[in-house]
C-alpha cells in the first residue's frame, strides 16, 4: 500500500537548524541564537559573553565590521613531525577546516571609532588557541605592522597556552613576542591586551600580561596553572572566584573589566589618551598619529628583516 496519506505531523514537519538555540555555559539558560548575535554574542539576561572566533572578534571591534587582513609568512607547520594518538599534521588540517584560519592568531588593521589600530585575535577553536610557531609569527607580524603604520597594537587573548606538539619551538615564541612588545614601547606605541575566556598557560607569561593596559571581559578565566592544579599542589582551598577577571582586578592584576558592549569606546578612548589625540571627532590617520606625540618618524620605522620572518 503506497497511497496512504501522510500523517499530519509528517506533512508539516520541517527541518530546524542545529544552531537555532544557544545554551549559556554558565547559567544553563537557553536563548535564541539571533538574539545572542544581535547582542554582540552576549547572553541576554545573564550577561555572559560567549566565546568568539578570531574573525568574529575582528569584525565586532572594527568600525562597520571592515578590516584589512595582515598577511603572515608561511612557516613549517609540523617541524617535529609530531604524533601522539593522531598525527599533528592531521590535527592542523582539522583545525583549519573548522576555523577557516591558517593558525590560531588572526591579525587585521582598521579603525575603531575613527582611531586606526592593529588588532591580533586568538581563535580558541584552533587547537585551543594555543601558541605555536605560526601563531607566534602572526603576532610578531602584527606588531611589525603596528610599528610600520604607527598605530596602537591591541591583542585579544583566548588560549590554553603553548602548543605542546611543537615542543621548544613553541616555547621560543614567548621570547620572540616579548622582543616585539619592547620595540613597541621604544617607539611609544600603546600595547593594550584584552583578556578573554580563557587565557591560560604559556600565553600569560609573554604577550598576555605585558601590556601597557590590561582589560578583561567579565568572568574570564585568567592565569598560568589551573585552579585544580594549584589546589592539588598547595593542598589548600582557593578563594571563590579565583583567577576570574573580577578577582584579578580586585587584586591589581587587571586594570579594568569591560563589558563587550563598551570595548570599542573604551579602546578608542584609551588610545586617544595614550597617543595624545584630540577627543572623538574627526577620523584619525596614521600620519596624524605620528604628528600627535608618538615620536615616531618615517626614518625611525624599521623595515621587517629576514630574521624577523624566520621562526627560529
Amino acid at each position: 500500500m503506497t497511497d496512504v496519506a501522510p500523517k499530519i505531523k509528517t506533512l508539516f514537519k520541517r527541518d530546524a537548524p542545529d544552531n537555532l538555540w544557544i545554551k549559556c555555559p554558565e547559567s544553563g539558560q537557553v536563548v535564541f541564537q539571533k538574539d545572542v548575535e544581535a547582542n554582540r554574542w552576549v547572553i541576554p539576561g545573564s550577561g555572559q559573553p560567549m566565546r568568539l572566533s578570531a574573525i568574529q572578534r575582528l569584525t565586532l571591534i572594527f568600525d562597520g565590521g571592515q578590516w584589512t587582513d595582515v598577511p603572515v609568512p608561511d612557516v613549517d607547520s609540523d617541524p617535529l613531525k609530531f604524533r601522539d594518538t593522531k598525527r599533528y599534521s592531521d590535527r592542523l588540517k582539522e583545525a583549519r577546516t573548522k576555523t577557516g584560519l591558517a593558525d590560531a592568531i588572526k591579525v587585521g588593521t582598521g579603525a575603531v571609532e575613527g582611531v586606526p589600530m592593529t588588532v591580533a585575535a586568538d581563535d580558541p577553536d584552533f587547537i585551543g588557541g594555543s601558541l605555536g610557531v605560526a601563531a607566534g609569527e602572526a603576532f610578531i607580524r602584527g606588531a611589525e605592522t603596528a610599528i610600520e603604520r604607527a598605530t596602537p597594537y591591541v591583542a585579544f587573548t583566548a588560549s590554553g597556552g603553548a602548543r605542546m606538539q611543537e615542543g621548544m619551538l613553541s616555547l621560543l615564541q614567548m621570547s620572540r613576542t616579548t622582543v616585539l612588545i619592547q620595540r613597541l614601547r621604544e617607539r611609544k606605541l600603546p600595547y593594550i591586551v584584552v583578556l578573554t575566556n580563557p587565557t591560560k598557560g604559556g600565553v600569560t607569561a609573554p604577550y598576555a600580561m605585558l601590556g601597557d593596559i590590561h582589560m578583561a571581559e567579565p568572568g574570564a578565566l585568567i592565569g598560568f596553572a589551573g585552579p585544580r592544579v594549584i589546589e592539588q599542589t598547595i593542598r589548600e582551598h582557593l578563594p571563590d572566584g579565583f583567577q576570574r577577571a573580577e578577582f584579578l582586578k580586585e587584586h591589581g592584576m587587571v586594570d579594568m573589566v569591560a563589558h563587550r558592549h563598551d570595548l570599542r569606546s573604551t579602546l578608542a578612548r584609551l588610545c586617544r589618551l595614550l597617543m595624545r589625540l584630540p577627543a572623538h571627532g574627526a577620523k584619525m590617520t596614521p600620519d596624524s598619529l605620528v604628528d600627535n606625540g608618538s615620536d615616531l618618524h618615517e626614518a625611525d620605522r624599521p623595515a621587517p628583516s629576514a630574521e624577523q620572518s624566520n621562526p627560529l
